[in-house]
C-alpha cells in the first residue's frame, strides 16, 4: 500500500462538523460510529467518523483512500475504541491480507453506498461496481473489528 490518494478537500472539514454535531447530540449524528485511536507520532487521541460494514457476523472498516492516516494509526496501535452513541467498545483492529479483503471490498459499494460514492468522487475508483472495489485489495486497507472488552466509560 505505497500509493497515496489525497481525500477530497471537503472531507476533513465535513468530518469535523460531523464530530461536533455528534458531540451536541444532533439528529442522526448521535449514532455516528467514531473510531478513536492514538496518533502514531503524537499519541494524541484521534477521532474519525467511520462506516462499519456488518458482513457474515463480523464487522469491518475500509480505509477509503490508500495511505489513509487513520489506517496507519490503526496498524501502529492495534487496539482502539469504537464509539456509537453513548456506547464505547474497545476493539482490536486486524488488517486483512488482500485475498481475505476481497469479499468485504465487493460488499462495500452495495452495503455502504455513501462511503463508496465518496471514494468514487475522490478518484479512488472509477465506478461503484463490486468488481472495481474488489480490485482495491492490497491498496486500501480493510480491518476486521474484534471486541477486546468494555472501556468502562461513556462518551
Amino acid at each position: 500500500m505505497t500509493d497515496r490518494i489525497a481525500p477530497p478537500r471537503w472531507l476533513r472539514p465535513l468530518n469535523a462538523v460531523l464530530l461536533v454535531a455528534r458531540r451536541l447530540g444532533l439528529g442522526w449524528t448521535r449514532e455516528l460510529p467514531v473510531l478513536v485511536l492514538p496518533g502514531r507520532r503524537t499519541g494524541k487521541l484521534r477521532h474519525t467518523p467511520v462506516s462499519v460494514l456488518d458482513l457474515d457476523g463480523q464487522r469491518y472498516l475500509l480505509a477509503g483512500f490508500p495511505g489513509a492516516d487513520w489506517a496507519a494509526n490503526a496498524r501502529a496501535a492495534g487496539v482502539g475504541s469504537l464509539a456509537v452513541g453513548h456506547r464505547e467498545e474497545r476493539v482490536r483492529l486486524v488488517e486483512l491480507p488482500p485475498a481475505d479483503a476481497v469479499p468485504v471490498l465487493r460488499a462495500w459499494p452495495v452495503r455502504i453506498p455513501q462511503g463508496a460514492k465518496i471514494m468514487r468522487d475522490g478518484g479512488v475508483v472509477p465506478d461503484l461496481e463490486p468488481d472495481t472495489f474488489a480490485a482495491l485489495a492490497g491498496r486500501c486497507a480493510v480491518f476486521r473489528l474484534e471486541p477486546v472488552g468494555p472501556t468502562g466509560s461513556d462518551i
